[in-house]
């Protein structure tokens, strides 16, 4: 199914990106947060080039969105590369100590350096970064103990950058979500729009809601939809799934009957279902 290219860059993540590579230089250890469910596609492509030889502490935050069999396949792909991802429910507040002590850790490096030249010790500098909307607010306010920063699920809440202490010994830049200038691969660019993982204006709904059916019936998770919509997918598109819905149960309304199966993917009640597995 051919779906419009999917480019979401505001104004405001421009200015952000400039403004975050400014103060890279003043950072310790970079937090990447990143989507369990689309671990691969939530991944931004340029982080590794902005942060040089940086400390990186790779979140694996939403695990409750994917089955623990799934979690543990990925744990086992990326320290295969070479990755230790730390793995955190931050709405609930799973896994963050850990991280804590990460960024903690990555910083008695750098105060042991500055003594070492004759300089005072100083808190730990961290930045939270990644896609929109993968939860990084919710990883600061946890890390915090507080509400210190908005956090919401939606895309592009935070507009512009904002340090926060966590400790006497830490402290936290939250930056808006960063996204390429241009997303080059449209296959992640629209598991990312049904994560919600970027702006709504960016796509069209019944066409998001469509692919996320021919990924669902690919993954193996058709059943799902059969006994939750009373609707099987599997001899039609996925196009004509949210039509046939559409005009099944909501009087011809297929806007409304994407926006209900989107809206209950996003918020796991299909269940936990990952729209990405580990490359083989």
């Amino acid at each position: 199914m051919s779906t419009p290219p999917i480019q979401w860059y505001p104004g405001h993540i421009a200015k952000a990106e400039r403004q975050l590579k400014e103060q890279l230089k003043n950072v310790d250890v970079v937090l990447e947060v990143i989507d369990a469910r689309i671990p691969l596609a939530s991944q931004h492509p340029e982080v590794p080039n902005w942060i040089g030889e940086k400390p990186r502490v790779l979140v694996f935050n939403r695990v409750d969105m994917i089955p623990a069999s799934v979690c543990q396949q990925w744990l086992g792909w990326f320290k295969a590369q070479g990755e230790m991802p730390y793995v955190t429910n931050a709405k609930q507040g799973k896994g963050i100590k850990a991280i804590s002590k990460a960024a903690q850790e990555a910083g008695t490096q750098m105060n042991k350096r500055r003594i070492d030249r004759g300089m005072r010790p100083r808190p730990v500098r961290a930045v939270v970064m990644g896609f929109p909307n993968v939860g990084k607010s919710a990883l600061i306010n946890r890390l915090v103990g507080r509400k210190a920063v908005v956090s919401a699920r939606r895309a592009g809440v935070t507009k512009r950058l904002k340090w926060v202490r966590i400790s006497p010994t830490i402290e936290l830049l939250d930056a808006p979500g960063v996204i390429p200038g241009k997303l080059e691969n449209q296959k992640n660019a629209v598991k990312l729009a049904i994560c919600e993982d970027i702006g709504e204006a960016a796509y069209d709904n019944q066409k998001v809601a469509g692919v996320l059916v021919d990924l669902l019936v690919e993954l193996a998770y058709d059943r799902i939809l059969q006994s939750r919509y009373d609707l099987d997918p599997i001899c039609i598109t996925g196009e004509e799934y949210v039509h046939t819905l559409g005009n099944k149960t909501y009087k011809g309304d297929v806007e409304r009957a994407a926006c209900q199966l989107l809206n209950d993917f996003r918020k796991g009640l299909m269940g936990a279902i990952p729209l990405e597995f580990p490359p083989a």
